[in-house]
């Protein structure tokens, strides 16, 4: 694989766990009963669209870049999804942030493996791969804290 075939696939992966992330978090959105949770849901829902966008001018257009809604519907990310939408119809606040935790666990570990090919990623990517990735830490310490806090 070429080296720039490898950072437009790991760039791709990001692009497709924040399509994952933007449908979770909308999802929950729509399903919690709090409102706290709601627009928390909502602000990261909106961020990981604006993460998607960002990510996409470095994939060159065609077969490799993913769709705007794709999503890894038969990956782990997704299956935390299903779970946050069974907790939330529960409205169990604490499983709901913890299935939310899962799915900033799983975003996160794409984020560092793509930051682990860092001198075949061009500087600029790199870059915003960097911030994306400290965003998404911020969220699940939230998360995480708000998590630990429920009963």
């Amino acid at each position: 694989m070429t080296t720039q075939a490898k950072v437009s696939a790991a760039i791709t992966d990001l692009i497709v766990i924040n399509n994952d992330r933007q449908e979770g978090y909308k999802t929950a959105s729509k399903e919690a009963k709090e409102s706290d949770l709601k627009e928390l849901f909502n602000s990261f829902s909106v961020q990981s669209g604006g993460f998607s966008s960002e990510l996409r001018q470095f994939v060159p257009a065609g077969e490799d870049q993913p769709k705007r809604d794709e999503t890894k519907t038969t990956g782990k990310l997704f299956r935390a999804w299903m779970d946050v939408k069974a907790a939330v119809t529960g409205n169990d606040r604490k499983a709901i942030l913890s299935s939310c935790e899962f799915g900033e666990d799983t975003a996160k570990k794409h984020y560092q493996d793509a930051l682990q090919t860092t001198n075949e990623i061009p500087s600029e990517a790199f870059e915003i791969i960097r911030k994306q990735s400290e965003e998404l830490k911020k969220a699940h310490d939230r998360i995480k804290a708000l998590r630990d806090a429920s009963k």
